[in-house]
């Protein structure tokens, strides 16, 4: 049945790529003009380029409809921004710029002289007048602009920092916390004795936009010009600094694809290289190269046409591309050299059709199907990349099957009039395996083919009987365990979401201050909002006030929440305001008083009280010890966990809790199980391929496995790798499924549909075919994003780091783990040598399954 299913699917195609090679034999110069025109068309798209570029690291790196993105829509509803600024109560980071300042042999800050240094670069700052002063578009509070309060405290006088006796993290209900880092305190006591790190922020009016960006740039102009004081060091950072980094990310990119197409036109050429210079594919190897080259052009064009965002992390997958393109050419290459070279132009390119054709449809099946389930992840930067990257490999593909087959057919043409492959002049036939730069045109007189390369010969004579030898066996297996015990290991040790500063270049100024913030600024967390946004709820009834006293206990209970600092409660201070003489148990009174208080309190921010209601209103609790993404995972699933339990209390409060940094603590709520999810259904889907391609339901299952060991060692080796489980690395978990396919699927068939009778004769008849094609495979491939290493930039070194691994591991699998464990495996047979008492029915079964060339992909 297996088998019958594999012929439904494989015959037909065969004979409409048999035919198809027909045609591009015969008219091979209307091919390629007509895959040029196509690709110049489609690549004038690339007009639209910067209008389709979309670089919002919010919009790109957090989950779609994550949960603080819908609850940043309740407080920004109930809540709009006051004239009156308050940064505690912000429904974004706002609009700001910062200091950070050390001393610059790492000792104590709180010094005269430091402060000196600190209160002079302080006047500099709000003296900067780019477009406008500080004072005209600064965030004003009672008229006057937000200041400082380590330097409200000495009044800016650096004499005072060491007369007062200043109280950590509180300090006459002045908060600390983000000010002043690396402290030491007095024993058991609240004073400050020292402290490492001094913090500065200077916040803009959000509503003037250009103005604010003006002074910004002016700010950055200052503070990169900034000469180091004798006694402090300055880290800097402003609200549009993460993004303009980020912006400049794919422009340290440009410069590494010359390099890479240098690298892949000189590897192809150097793998098919021939000494004899009429058979050897110096121009074919490098069309191949420009085949690729214009499917990202047509591919990418076309999408920018249709108004596809072209995220940054899209700018990896050219160098994929190239590396996919030329596995395929070396496919086509492999087939075409197995052709009795006096037959037809037509024919030869017919038979290399029928061949090849199939197969790479399979293997850029299984490719494109794994890029395109990634659509299904909830992060836009992930769905860009894989559409614009499936869409390549569909052009790949068209190119490979049009344009280069035409390539492959001219130079047919030259081969048979026995040409030079430089100057296409005559040159007289070489005799035996043999050539050089005057003679050449050397054939097989016995077979009527190209001689073998020597590295299908080293695989046939020494690796394949080395392999299958017993001790060898052995050694692999316990490899094999190794392998596997230190990728189990590796995913425990598995770190969760994209920390930010990964986003700017290696050495940027935004980089450093990240540095210092999380070493003298982790010990305080966010001051977590926590929104009650039912209307109904009667906040001058004794009963509903004690459930949200319990509430808000359940809060401070918590292990990252400071129960030393009490939460900001308008309403705990409306109850200690009004106990004199009020009924606060009763809404009339409750509610008549309300205003007054909300106004002379500083807490007119906290309620939306309109129309005689209380439509929602919010309280603050401050968090401590934030100092790892683990952390940060830990202490949102506690937020929210109790503010769901606190929707269930026998007096109900409906609440959500909320701060402007959960937008990007959302990601590690749904890394993990999207990726477990796009894993799982691609990996059922290349189940399904390979039963298809594979007549044998047990060696499919040998696939199966070969993909979930990939994965495993990919997701293990990456951990030791330091690199964290985000949406960056998510994109190349989901490349690695189809990659593993390619490499172990057409081992596996290879296996079953040979004529071998023991099982180390089939391994080593699997390995004959495949093995210098699988190396050809790994090695362009990995030649492709090898560049990237030198990235400046995270996100692209992670891309060749996973790249690298799985096309290793993936590779390992094919030549190396599955040829030894099919050997254990004696029922995995062909199903003609189960059917050896019916010989019509053998000699149909050989007929489909013998049609191999030395390329993994030729059968």
């Amino acid at each position: 049945m297996a088998k019958c299913k594999t012929d439904c699917i494989e015959r037909p195609l065969s004979l409409a790529f048999e035919k198809l090679g027909r045609v591009v034999g015969k008219h091979p110069c209307v091919f390629i003009l007509l895959a040029l025109y196509v690709a110049a068309a489609l690549g004038v798209g690339f007009i639209f380029l910067q209008d389709r570029e979309a670089n919002d690291i919010e919009d790109q790196f957090t989950p779609v409809n994550g949960p603080a993105k819908l609850e940043r829509a309740i407080v920004v509803e109930n809540f709009p921004q006051s004239e009156e600024f308050s940064q505690l109560r912000l429904s974004s980071e706002g609009t700001y710029a910062s200091l950070i300042i050390t001393d610059l042999r790492g000792e104590n800050i709180l010094t005269e002289a430091a402060f000196n240094d600190i209160i002079e670069l302080d006047g500099r700052v709000k003296n900067i007048t780019s477009g406008n002063t500080f004072e005209n578009i600064c965030a004003k509070t009672k008229g006057r602009c937000m200041s400082n309060a380590i330097l409200d405290i000495i009044n800016y006088n650096a004499a005072e920092i060491i007369s007062l006796n200043i109280k950590y993290p509180m300090n006459n209900d002045m908060f600390l916390g983000t000010t002043i880092g690396g402290v030491e305190l007095k024993p058991d006591s609240s004073e400050l004795t020292s402290a490492k790190a001094v913090r500065l922020f200077y916040f803009l009016d959000e509503k003037k936009t250009k103005e604010n960006l003006y002074w910004l740039d002016g700010f950055l102009k200052l503070l990169s010009n900034y000469k180091e004081q004798k006694t402090v060091h300055v880290s800097y950072f402003t609200s549009i600094s993460r993004q303009n980094e980020f912006e400049t990310n794919s422009d340290s990119v440009i410069p590494l694809f010359a390099a890479t197409y240098f690298l892949a036109i000189n590897i192809s050429i150097l793998s098919c290289l021939r000494l004899d210079c009429v058979r050897t594919k110096v121009w074919v190897a490098a069309f191949g190269v420009v085949s690729a080259g214009m499917a990202v052009l047509a591919s990418f064009g076309l999408l920018l046409f249709c108004g596809m965002p072209f995220a940054m992390t899209v700018a990896t997958a050219p160098f994929l591309i190239l590396g996919v393109g030329v596995d395929d050419m070396f496919i086509m290459i492999s087939c075409w050299q197995k052709t009795e070279v006096h037959k037809d132009v037509e024919l030869r390119l017919a038979e290399t059709y029928k061949e090849a054709g199939v197969s790479i449809t399979i293997t850029t099946l299984t490719d494109v199907l794994a890029f395109y389930i990634g659509l299904m992840t909830p992060f836009r930067s992930v769905q860009s990349f894989c559409m614009y990257t499936s869409t390549a490999l569909l052009f790949c593909y068209l190119f490979n099957i049009t344009f280069f087959g035409a390539c492959l057919a001219l130079n047919c043409r030259r081969e048979k009039g026995n040409r030079h492959w430089l100057t296409c002049m005559k040159v007289p036939e070489a005799t035996g395996d043999g050539g050089g730069c005057c003679v050449g045109g050397a054939y097989d007189k016995n077979t009527h083919k190209e001689f073998e390369m020597p590295m299908d010969s080293f695989f046939k004579n020494y690796y394949g009987p080395f392999l299958t030898r017993v001790w060898v066996k052995a050694l692999v297996c316990l490899v094999y365990a190794g392998y596997l015990a230190v990728s189990i290991y590796g995913c425990f040790q598995m770190q969760e979401g994209l920390d930010l500063k990964h986003l700017a270049t290696d050495g940027s100024y935004v980089g450093s201050y990240y540095d210092q913030e999380d070493e003298f600024f982790s010990a305080f967390g966010p001051n977590v909002m926590l929104v009650i946004k039912d209307e109904d709820f009667q906040y001058w009834n004794s009963t509903a006030r004690k459930s949200l006293d319990l509430c808000l206990e359940n809060f401070q209970n918590l292990t990252v929440a400071d129960s030393g600092i009490s939460p900001i409660s308008w309403l705990n201070a409306y109850v200690e305001a009004q106990n004199a003489g009020l009924n606060i148990d009763n809404e009339t009174q409750f509610k008549s008083h309300l205003t007054a208080f909300l106004n002379l309190s500083g807490f007119s921010q906290d309620v939306n009280f309109t129309d005689n209601q209380i439509h929602a209103s919010r309280m603050f609790i401050q968090t401590v010890n934030i100092r790892t993404a683990i952390d940060e995972k830990n202490m949102l699933d506690a937020f929210r966990e109790i503010a769901e339990k606190c929707g269930k209390l026998q007096t109900p409060v409906d609440l959500i809790v909320y701060h402007p940094a959960f937008i990007y603590f959302d990601q590690y709520a749904v890394i993990i199980t999207n990726t477990i999810q796009n894993l799982v259904v691609a990996t059922c889907a290349m189940l399904v391929i390979s039963l298809l391609l594979i007549p044998n339901p047990l060696c499919s299952l040998w696939v199966t496995f070969a993909i979930a060991s990939v994965i495993v060692g990919v997701a293990g080796f990456m951990a030791l790798w330091d690199v964290s489980l985000d949406s960056v690395s998510m994109i190349n978990l989901v490349i690695c499924i189809g990659f593993s396919v390619d490499f172990s699927a057409h081992i596996s068939y290879a296996y079953v549909s040979s004529e071998k009778s023991s099982t180390n004769e089939k391994a080593m008849d699997a390995i004959n075919k495949l093995g210098y094609p699988i190396v050809q495979g790994a090695v362009s491939t990995i030649a492709g994003v090898v560049v990237l290493a030198a990235a400046t930039s995270y996100i692209f070194r992670t891309f060749f780091k996973i790249m690298f691994l799985v096309i290793l591991f993936g590779a390992a699998h094919g030549i190396v783990f599955i040829p030894v464990f099919l050997t254990f495996l004696g029922t995995c047979r062909n199903s003609h040598e189960k059917n050896k008492q019916n010989p019509p029915q053998r000699v149909n079964a050989v007929v489909i399954q013998n049609q191999w060339s030395d390329d993994p992909d030729c059968y």
